[in-house]
């Protein structure tokens, strides 16, 4: 399934530098950027509020925008974001244009499915996750929102390669290989520790002379 596209505001920056940004932050605006597609870096400034619930929503980074700069619409995707180190709130945000035909490299979600059936871990085993999310090169229009790892045959100390994984169409791993994205580890052994071991023999023979 393929992001949606979000809208978001954005006005014209004509200051640039550090003291202009400064300025934006104190008027509740965060300064970014939008480069790439073969123009010229454009600076932009956005609602402070808005864009930090952007942030802290989550997916911030593979989420199509359409920028609506004073009326003038701009399909773009966020590439970084700086936050404050004591507050963690936005200080500024690059954003690179899109354009048709385009694509991307994004790192893409892993979602785990049929853990409650999984042979291996209803024979006590664990879930050892190798990669939480796939590098792929998708198309720029159609950024996937994450990619299933059916856990449904995973026996233990089998594991789940990048092979058995449906992938969006148009979308290619940058990763050359079958490589592993999870395995099942076998259930851990509870061993005695030498204490215990040693009271336990200890023991024994009281528990003889008694009889």
């Amino acid at each position: 399934m393929a992001a949606a596209m979000k809208s978001l505001a954005a006005t014209v920056r004509s200051g640039v530098g550090k003291g202009a940004a400064r300025s934006e932050r104190r008027e509740g605006r965060v300064p970014g950027v939008i480069y790439g597609g073969g123009e010229a870096a454009e600076p932009i400034s956005l609602n402070y509020r808005e864009l930090n619930k952007l942030i802290y929503a989550g997916h911030f980074l593979t989420t199509i925008f359409e920028l609506d700069i004073e009326g003038r619409k701009e399909r773009v995707i966020p590439r970084d974001y700086q936050l404050d180190v004591v507050k963690d709130t936005p200080l500024h945000v690059d954003f690179l244009r899109l354009r048709p035909g385009s694509f991307l490299k994004v790192n893409v979600p892993v979602h785990f499915s049929s853990q409650e059936t999984c042979p291996g871990i209803k024979k006590g085993g664990s879930l050892n996750v190798v990669l939480h999310s796939i590098e792929m090169k998708v198309p720029a229009d159609a950024i996937p929102e994450g990619v299933t790892a059916d856990l449904n045959e995973l026996d233990i100390n089998e594991s789940l390669h990048i092979s058995a994984i449906t992938l969006p169409e148009g979308c290619k791993p940058t990763q050359q290989g079958d490589f592993t994205i999870a395995s099942i580890s076998p259930p851990a052994r509870v061993e005695e520790t030498p204490v215990v071991a040693a009271a336990a023999a200890a023991a024994a023979p009281a528990a003889k002379g008694k009889k």
